[in-house]
């Protein structure tokens, strides 16, 4: 009775109960190696949710791509750029090293929708390429990394860019990239359960030449999924630059792996047509805790990066089991 219960319980529960382990694993470390709790301090606790929200924007629009069994390798730079095109348009007068002279102190409504625009495109490019060339998605998103990181360099010359309103600036303070990033979560979750484009990306992702039979224009929704997916990694961008007060091109560095980390954490399948928000949102906090806790226990970030890939490892091989399973 309690064995069928438990097959029973979503896969959600299973991750988050994972996550309660790892939290009670780095608790007991905590108290044997360090004599200190690891879960009581309060303000550790908010530091993981606020290193975790602008990788968890970008982790939503990955998490749907995937699920139509793409990937996208991009998200991270071009955060980066949306961080410097944005921050380029926040600029507030008085300052020094003004981008655009004479355009300064622009509505904080400027700087947003120049951010999430170049994520756009970016994410449409990706999109487009993957959508009507054929090309495996990994070969787009892959240039498209490299080439978003090289814009942002070239966009300022590889300088910062300072002196933001404090409209701009305060998006990234406070709790504001934790609201930001829950509220994003919260749309998409309802978006994927709840609406045709919900249905035809899983459908898509499933199998996507009944989706085409069935009448899905199924290219069209792969460029607005990886477009969607770029405007969420411009979003990331902003906040990001909003909460480091400055725009700079080294931003948002491996962010793209964190993310598809985090979603493959949180259950969404690599071969599609499976995933929810939900389940990423705790893949993304797992992520958060192990980075916390290694800090905490003072152990190298070298090994923190071998203990994500072997969880991710780990993930995919259940995955694969699953699936076995189901076939």
């Amino acid at each position: 009775m309690n064995t069928t219960a438990i097959r029973k319980l979503p896969q959600e529960a299973s991750i988050l109960m994972v996550l309660v382990g790892i939290a009670a694993l780095f608790e007991i470390l905590g108290w044997i190696f360090i004599g200190q709790s690891f879960l009581a301090n309060s303000k550790r606790l908010v530091i993981i949710v606020l290193q975790v929200s602008i990788i968890g924007i970008i982790a939503v629009g990955v998490t749907q791509v995937i699920i139509t069994s793409g990937i996208d390798l991009s998200g991270g730079s071009v955060a980066a750029l949306s961080a410097m095109v944005a921050a380029s348009f926040a600029q507030a007068s008085g300052g020094f090293s003004i981008f655009y002279p004479g355009i300064v102190d622009l509505p904080v409504i400027v700087p947003l929708l120049a951010g999430i625009g170049v994520g756009l495109l970016a994410g449409s490019i990706n999109g487009a390429i993957t959508a009507y060339t054929g090309v495996p998605p990994f070969i787009p998103t892959l240039g498209m990394l490299v080439a978003a990181r090289g814009l942002a360099v070239l966009y300022a010359e590889g300088q910062p860019i300072f002196g933001l309103t404090e409209q701009y600036t305060a998006i990234g303070q406070g709790i504001n990239p934790v609201l930001i990033f829950l509220g994003v979560a919260l749309l998409f979750h309802v978006l994927l359960k709840h609406t045709v484009y919900g249905r035809r990306t899983y459908a898509i992702g499933s199998n996507e030449e009944a989706a085409r039979i069935v009448g899905i224009k199924v290219n069209r929704h792969k460029v607005l999924v990886y477009a969607i997916a770029g405007g969420l990694a411009g979003l990331a961008g902003i906040v990001m630059s909003a909460r480091a007060t400055m725009g700079q091109p080294g931003m948002g560095f491996m962010y793209e792996l964190d993310a598809i980390s985090a979603a493959v954490i949180g259950g969404t399948s690599l071969f599609g047509g499976k995933g929810k928000i939900s389940g990423t949102v705790i893949g993304v906090f797992i992520l958060g805790v192990i980075t916390s806790g290694f800090t905490f226990l003072r152990i190298d970030f070298y090994y923190q990066e071998i203990a994500k890939g072997m969880i991710i490892v780990a993930a995919v091989i259940a995955d694969q089991r699953r699936q076995a399973r189901k076939a």
